[in-house]
């Protein structure tokens, strides 16, 4: 028996919805009666993206689905003061899936969580509820905000303190291993996915020893944020279930290329693309034009929440295939936004891709923050900057300067001086979200400068 379909939608409180909503309650009930589920885990973020959890029993479920379950709040960093503690986890049915890795005490499922303040009002320190708040924005113009990821991660032996990451095999970009450990987990871990409702579209090994790459399905941007929390897990569940450690760290070896998340972003008014323009040379709108201006007016800005450990400085260098400079183009994968050509005929796909977040981001505020950089280009009417179809990477400084082409921050820091000054930002992500996630990530780049590594002891140990 299928689930109703997932839907979002800003009359959602509605006669309509709330009976859509209703069936969908029943089907969880029932299906945790039918499937012999015993227990159902209660899953939310904190707000770096940590994904948190909880457990009931059955007996429970009903009532939390009408009134939610109430928790401590501060135990969860982040979110609330002792004073302030007590907040609200309501499931969503929607998101209820039975989890496919055996459990000897039984079967066991998931559903994602809003959480809210004991009044009812959303909790404004829960990143799903600010995803909610900046989709609600965008249907209030028309627009709805699907995102197809394209996820690189690592595979390697569990790691012994002290010792380097060590790759499980040596291919390299569709390189086909036929018998290696590497790829038999990939392969479990789609169908882990698909059993879960989780569609996937390509996957394959990338171009550093034990990288590989899945690139999931489109889909509405909230359904995706929960899919990417999904996919995480379930990468490092199957991986673990066979002694191997999968990571997600944007940059865990020197000399090769580190793992992004590409982001292939359309907008879409009902049925149709409103990215697309048959009229147009490039086969795009107004709206797709005006959408990247503000996506490339306010990269920096958001890099710290794309962006958003000291390690994806690390990735975001010239001379691994990462975006560093703010800059579009066709089928150029130099710069920040490329613009992927269809398929003859495939108006649903056009799109444009958004090269610089890594798998290390909080999904939820990420996709928060990229909306809102591109809506206000819209709202303002951003005139999109020329094209830049060079190769970027083989440019020296003064031939960027002269193409007036600015650079992404280079450090965390960087990234972090300018977001403190963003009201785009601020706007997107809520006061608490805004001011907390800044907090937290000085003393993350505090830390870092007091490290002495192993570069600084090879070079200078002996020489001075």
């Amino acid at each position: 028996m299928c689930p109703p379909v997932r839907i979002y939608d800003k009359n959602r409180h509605t006669e309509e919805m709330s009976e859509m909503l209703e069936q969908q309650r029943e089907y969880v009930l029932r299906t945790v009666e039918e499937r012999g589920v015993r227990l159902v885990r209660l899953w939310f973020t904190d707000i770096l993206g940590n994904l948190k959890s909880f457990a009931i029993s059955p007996a429970e479920l009903e009532n939390a689905l009408e009134d939610g379950m109430t928790f401590d709040g501060s135990s969860i960093e982040g979110f609330s003061r002792v004073q302030e503690a007590d907040v609200l986890a309501i499931p969503d049915p929607n998101t209820f899936e039975v989890l496919p890795w055996a459990d000897p005490k039984g079967t066991e499922a998931r559903v994602f969580c809003n959480i809210h303040n004991l009044d009812g009002t959303p909790f404004d320190a829960d990143p799903r509820q600010v995803l909610k708040r900046n989709l609600d924005a965008a249907v209030k113009l028309g627009y709805a905000f699907y995102i197809a990821p394209d996820i690189e991660y690592f595979y390697f032996a569990p790691p012994q303190k002290g010792e380097l990451p060590q790759p499980l095999d040596e291919g390299g970009f569709f390189d086909l291993t036929t018998s290696d450990i590497a790829t038999s987990l990939r392969k479990e871990t789609i169908r882990t996915l698909e059993t879960m409702g989780i569609p996937v579209e390509y996957s394959f090994h990338e171009d550093a020893p034990s990288q590989h790459e899945i690139d999931l399905r489109h889909t509405d941007a909230l359904t995706m944020a929960d899919s990417i929390m999904t996919f995480r897990l379930a990468v490092r569940e199957v991986a673990a279930m066979h002694n191997v450690h999968a990571t997600f760290m944007p940059k865990p070896l020197e000399g090769v290329q580190g793992s992004g998340m590409h982001l292939h972003l359309s907008l879409f008014k009902g049925e149709d693309n409103a990215f697309y323009d048959e009229k147009d040379a490039y086969n795009l709108s107004p709206t797709a034009k005006s959408f990247m201006a503000g996506l490339l007016r306010h990269a920096a800005e958001i890099t710290a929440v794309t962006n958003q450990t000291v390690n994806s400085y690390k990735r975001l260098v010239p001379g691994f295939e990462a975006p560093v400079h703010i800059s579009w183009a066709r089928n150029n994968r130099s710069g920040l936004i490329r613009v992927p050509i269809p398929k003859r005929g495939s108006v649903s796909a056009t799109r444009i891709e958004y090269r610089s977040p890594d798998p290390a981001c909080n999904p939820y505020l990420a996709f928060s923050v990229i909306l809102a950089a591109g809506m206000k280009g819209i709202r303002e009417g951003y005139e999109l900057e020329p094209e830049a179809d060079a190769n970027l990477f083989e440019m020296d400084d003064a031939a960027l300067d002269k193409l007036g082409i600015r650079q992404l921050p280079q450090s965390l820091n960087d990234a972090l001086k300018v977001m403190e000054t963003s009201e785009l930002v601020q706007e997107a992500l809520g006061e608490h979200i805004f001011e907390w996630f800044l907090r937290n990530k000085r003393h993350e780049w505090r830390e870092y400068k007091t490290q002495v590594t192993p570069f600084e002891l090879n070079r200078y140990l002996k020489s001075l």
